[in-house]
């Protein structure tokens, strides 16, 4: 029907079901199942890198790397050395392949696109561990199924790492969504503003994550022509979730945003729902900070990111 339409409007030859775009493959393995992969475009950039026969690591950011500021050059000799690093290119290459179709790297890059401007030697030792994790998962990508179990349609996880940046003490946001049990959008950024609190860092992160649900709702709604839209929000913080959902307000959180009223009355309403998730099953987890394997591999699993 939709090709009928678009035929209607535009002069179109129709070359059959879809299978590369944007430097994403595209698998249909079933007739409800389509598997999105950058393989072919991760082998490039780790050829270009020189990091084909890299050993392989489990994880994209190792727990080890406490990066910083303090580890930029500051000599005029290690300046001329680092300036013939391709740095900026190297993040650049991977942050493509992270938007598209890896939400398992996001705060990685995040992390290492900080330090663009004066990278330093660990910078680029981060940078190309982030390459040792992709070259063992480069098969790697986002399956997409029906899943009839699934009573929400758009499902979002979102967690906060109090304090985290080095450099000014901003915390880090990290939210994933997922649309019937994939992804479909993510983030790991740094908070605008300098949390006082873990509970003011997540509540935050909260707002951005509502935010984010009332948008994706919207467009669910118009793709389905249909206002039901099951949609939650999980986060692991009571107190979190106790500010949104009463009137009780932090005194600083008046002055953060204006726009935190806005998301008291989101989910006061029920539009957006709001609900406590453990810990250990919050695959938010993964964007924002380095986690263990056998975690990470849980969260990479909870947000569909797999090989098929």
């Amino acid at each position: 029907k939709l090709k009928k339409q678009l035929s209607g409007e535009f002069e179109m030859k129709d070359l059959g079901a879809a299978k590369r775009i944007l430097g994403m493959d595209i698998v249909r393995e079933r007739r409800d199942v389509i598997f999105l992969s950058q393989q072919r475009y991760i082998l490039k950039i780790l050829e270009k890198f020189g990091m084909s026969n890299a050993k392989a690591v489990s994880t994209p950011l190792a727990m080890h790397f406490r990066l910083s500021a303090a580890q930029s050059p500051t000599s005029d000799e290690e300046k001329l050395q680092m300036s013939k690093v391709p740095y900026a290119s190297a993040v650049g290459s991977i942050m493509y392949a992270m938007v598209c179709t890896r939400p398992d790297i996001a705060q990685a890059v995040s992390v290492v696109s900080r330090y663009m401007a004066n990278p330093g030697k660990d910078h680029w030792l981060a940078v190309k561990w982030i390459l040792r994790y992709l070259k063992g998962t480069s098969n790697h990508g986002l399956i997409y199924k029906r899943d009839e179990d699934n009573n929400e349609m758009v499902r979002g996880y979102v967690d906060s790492d109090y304090a985290g940046d080095l450099d000014k003490r901003r915390s880090l946001t990290g939210y994933v969504f997922t649309v019937f049990g994939c992804s479909v959008c993510w983030r790991s950024v740094l908070q605008h503003v300098v949390a006082l609190s873990t509970t003011e860092a997540e509540y935050i992160a909260v707002g951005e994550a509502i935010k984010e649900a009332v948008w994706l709702k919207g467009i669910c709604a118009e793709v389905l022509a249909s206002e039901d839209v099951n949609t939650g929000v999980y986060c692991d913080s009571q107190s979190a979730i106790h500010l949104s959902k009463h009137q009780v307000f932090h005194e600083r959180s008046k002055h953060i945003d204006v726009r935190l009223h806005y998301i008291r009355e989101i989910v006061q309403s029920g539009e957006v729902s709001l609900t406590k998730i453990a810990s250990s099953k919050n695959p938010a987890d993964m964007l924002t900070k380095p986690l263990p394997s056998v975690k990470f591999v849980l969260c990479k699993d909870l947000t569909g990111v797999t090989t098929l």
